[in-house]
């Protein structure tokens, strides 16, 4: 017997919630409480996104030179390795791990996978489905996108206020607080119920490779590319390796349906979110044990 007393329309209203409204609350407070030296940290945006960047190339290339799938396929399988979910999985499970930093590896993870990973996936996979044409309104598209990402748009005000030096009135302050209080459990709240209504259908397979290699091989490409840079903060990759452990974007199965690979994308994110409750525990304990958190 199903208890119906939120419908999908309300859990979609929920999900609006923390994409237009909390979570720019909280980047733009992160941005204006802290000092931009620490938010936009060098090492952190590097060794992310090399990671990010090595765990997309690599997906590309097992789906189109090993599978023998088009452009667009391996762009989605690229998009769906590379590209957390870190909105409404990352940072609530960074926040209970770490704390506050997590707002700022949030704002840092957000900028690295929208103006690098989905781009260049939404990019590949239009130039794949239009057999190389059309590359230019491709481009222009993805732009126009991005300008009206709502954390991109948190980003903007936060760094033109911090720069700026101006003092947020007292009311306004407060009602920013609030907003972004709710972030993490409204994102939990939401992410739970994007898994009903979700179904596998023999796509098993490359539902599997999708999932390995965002929860396995994606932390591991940021473990490897913070070994190869500079000595940094461990905290730097504490934050790094708990948002890339974090299932693929919200939006995957959206955009999987538009480039032919509904059930699979679909499928992927089911399998990812609910295997993810082991991995990031076995993350969390790895961790642990090799004293990265105490």
């Amino acid at each position: 017997m199903r208890v119906r007393i939120i419908s999908r329309a309300q859990m979609q209203g929920v999900g609006n919630f923390v994409m237009y409204f909390a979570l720019p609350a909280l980047v733009i407070r992160a941005l204006t409480q802290n000092p931009l030296e620490e938010v936009f940290n060098v090492d952190y945006l590097l060794a992310y996104g090399l990671g990010s960047v090595i765990i997309f190339f690599l997906a590309l290339w097992l789906a189109i030179f090993i599978k023998k799938n088009n452009l667009q396929t391996g762009a989605m399988f690229a998009l769906g390795m590379s590209a957390s979910n870190s909105a409404f999985t990352g940072y609530p499970v960074a926040a209970m791990v770490i704390g506050p930093p997590a707002v700022t590896f949030l704002t840092l993870s957000m900028i690295v996978e929208n103006l690098l990973i989905i781009p260049a996936a939404l990019i590949l996979a239009e130039v794949g489905r239009q057999s190389g044409s059309g590359l230019s309104s491709t481009l222009k598209q993805t732009a126009s996108q991005l300008i009206k990402n709502p954390v991109l748009m948190a980003i903007f005000i936060g760094v033109v206020i911090a720069i700026s030096g101006v003092s947020l009135p007292g009311p306004v302050t407060k009602a920013i607080d609030m907003v972004a209080n709710a972030a993490g459990p409204a994102a939990l709240f939401a992410i739970g119920g994007t898994l009903y209504g979700l179904h596998v259908r023999g796509v098993v397979m490359d539902v599997s490779q999708i999932v390995v290699g965002k929860l396995i091989l994606h932390p591991l490409a940021i473990v490897l590319a913070f070994l190869i840079m500079p000595k940094s903060d461990p905290l730097l990759l504490v934050g790094a390796i708990l948002f890339a452990a974090a299932p693929m974007a919200s939006i995957y199965p959206l955009l999987g349906q538009r480039y032919g690979m509904a059930d699979i994308a679909a499928g992927a994110l089911m399998a990812a979110i609910l295997t993810s409750f082991v991995t990031f525990s076995m993350v969390i304990g790895l961790m642990t044990y090799f004293g990265l958190l105490s």
